[in-house]
């Protein structure tokens, strides 16, 4: 057993040492020509500009220092994180939140940050929310005014006064508004005409002028059950300086008894209905919480809808509609309760995680990790957010994103600047005389050649001779691999890689060669009694075999009489080899049965 367990642990040794040596590799095998493609491999590669550095310049910081570069030759940059705006959380009102405006509320912090990114090293911040006391509400009615909701118009009639009183308990800044809607058909002596949208009341303090604008409406009969209600949402949702949002929280109460209707429904009719992700997205982007409020006959379907809007809820009307003023306040204290963050589409390459820690000592990651809930009033949560970018854009410009509570007007901006160069890129000399009479540009201790130009040191033009025949000076045989698959063909001429064992090559005018994979005696190759070139061992002056492992010298095999293994056998590799069958041992002197005769 403990033989067993020695095996496996060498195993296991060997097989990380390969993995580690297989890991250290990448670097090298990018086979990267400048220091911004080598940066752009991973972030453990590094990059040497010293002027006649030989080995390849793109490894590992270690194996570069032991290579001999020196430390104001490495190229190393790294990502960082800046806070560029950090403005505290609003506190309690006993602090002063009585009195402060809309836009003095501040429930995230920081507000933003400059991302320096490098290629797949990702980069770390941290937001934290904390739930605002008395927190400005901007409240919008959008009601249906098909004859069967006379009951419900006759409620919200009365409601002002009474919102506004119960209200107070959550906020003393509450703004409400009036819209409605009312698609044809209709019966003919009953009809108001139709419309897809009306803003009675934009928001205002004013519940007595709310009160006398409401008591105006009228019902009209109609007899398509499913309303225009998406257009309707949409329109109030967009129409910000009409109606008069502000940023703050955003709360519409649309309020039915029938379906809707939504893309396709309308083709007949030459009726152009949204989809539902159009508004999906548009409530999002306008930070409109939804509350539906509707009939019981309708709630399956408004529940199956509000589960594909985030922050929104669906409430139920009573027969009287007498409890529209409890559904508002239970759905807002819901809505409220919940934080979730969002951000704004991201660049090519560059990928978010969160991980939120909320109360009582819960955290989540994935998709869970936007979200905390269960905030009371003065409660802080937090998420940490990574940010990670796989390689650079195109034009190498800066982008910026936006993350933002669901639901709320506050914003963090995130500016992300990508690393695509080296500071020693800023000092590069154009048309330096080392790269081939002017032919490129000395950066980073190589050559950036100029256009139509090729070679180490852009001593080739690509307009010489055609590129297929580049290849074809570069292959041993047709069917061959271009320089054998462990170079490059530059101006027809093979270009080895490096190995990361500068000691290890390839060689040959097709790169055939290398002098590394020969036989090895006991683990060593060549048994450490030769050289290896091009897949064969040459051994030295007293060694042979393929492995340089059998000794010349035959003293190895001297018996006390002075003959090789004692005339009765030969001396092969160092060792005697007995060929009369009566002898054994070391040099063929013993002889078992030779007293018994």
């Amino acid at each position: 057993m403990d033989m067993r367990v020695l095996l496996i642990s060498a195993l296991l040794g060997f097989v990380s040492h390969v993995r580690a040596k297989t890991d250290s590799n990448a670097c090298i095998s990018a086979n990267a020509k400048t220091c911004g493609e080598c940066i752009q491999t991973g972030p453990q590669c590094v990059w040497c500009k010293d002027p006649d550095f030989k080995p390849s310049r793109c490894d590992e910081k270690e194996s570069l220092q032991k290579a001999g570069c020196t430390p104001l030759g490495i190229e190393n940059p790294r990502g960082t994180v800046t806070i560029d705006k950090n403005k505290p959380v609003t506190n309690r009102k006993n602090e002063g939140g009585e009195n402060r405006r809309p836009e003095e509320f501040i429930q995230i912090q920081p507000q933003k940050f400059t991302l320096n990114l490098r290629s797949d090293e990702p980069q770390k911040f941290t937001l934290m929310f904390k739930r605002a006391e008395d927190y400005p509400i901007d409240l919008y009615f959008l009601m249906d005014l098909s004859d069967s909701m006379r009951t419900n118009l006759e409620n919200v009639k009365n409601l002002g006064a009474d919102l506004a009183k119960e209200m107070r308990y959550i906020t003393k800044d509450l703004r409400i508004g009036f819209g409605s809607f009312l698609e044809n058909p209709c019966f003919p002596n009953d009809c108001t005409a139709p419309f897809s949208y009306k803003n009675v009341l934009s928001l205002t303090t004013d519940i007595t002028l709310f009160t006398q604008e409401v008591s105006q409406q009228k019902t009209s009969g109609n007899l398509d059950s499913p309303e225009a209600g998406f257009n309707a949402i949409m329109q109030a949702a967009v129409c910000e300086k009409e109606i008069g949002w502000r940023n703050v929280t955003r709360l519409l109460v649309f309020s039915t008894d029938a379906g809707f209707h939504f893309a396709g429904d309308g083709k007949l009719g030459g009726i152009d209905y949204p989809t539902i992700s159009q508004l999906v997205d548009t409530l999002s982007d306008n930070n409109i919480q939804t509350i539906f409020a509707v009939t019981e006959q309708f709630r399956a379907l408004y529940e199956e809808l509000s589960a594909l809007i985030p922050k929104s809820k669906v409430g139920t009307l009573s027969t009287s509609s007498s409890n529209v003023i409890q559904l508002i306040i239970d759905s807002y204290n819901s809505l409220s309760t919940e934080v979730i963050l969002e951000n704004s589409k991201l660049p090519a390459g560059v990928s978010i995680s969160y991980v939120s820690h909320c109360k009582n000592g819960v955290s989540r990651k994935g998709e869970s990790g936007r979200t905390c809930s269960n905030i009371s009033i003065g409660d802080e949560v937090t998420f940490d957010i990574e940010i990670t970018a796989k390689g650079c854009p195109s034009d190498g410009k800066s982008e910026t994103i936006k993350i933002k509570p669901l639901g709320f007007n506050e914003e963090v901006e995130v500016v992300l600047n990508f690393i695509c160069e080296c500071e020693c890129h800023k000092d590069g000399i154009p048309n330096s005389p080392s790269c081939h009479f002017g032919n490129g540009t000395l950066e980073c201790g190589v050559c950036r050649c100029n256009d139509g130009r090729l070679g180490r040191l852009c001593e080739c033009s690509q307009y010489e001779v055609e590129t297929d025949d580049f290849d074809a000076y570069c292959r041993k045989g047709k069917e061959t691999e271009v320089c054998s698959n462990n170079g490059e063909c530059v101006c027809g001429t093979c270009e080895c890689k490096k190995r990361d064992n500068p000691e290890e090559r390839y060689s040959g005018r097709f790169c055939e060669c290398d002098n590394f994979n020969c036989d090895r005696s006991n683990n060593t190759l060549c048994g450490g009694h030769g050289r290896c070139e091009c897949g064969q061992c040459i051994c030295y002056a007293d060694y042979f075999g393929s492995a340089c492992d059998c000794p010349l010298d035959t003293s190895t095999c001297l018996a006390s009489n002075k003959q090789i293994c004692n005339g009765r056998g030969t001396c092969e590799c160092g060792v005697c080899k007995c060929t009369d069958s009566k002898f054994e041992g070391p040099t063929c002197e013993i002889c078992p049965t030779c007293n018994l005769q």
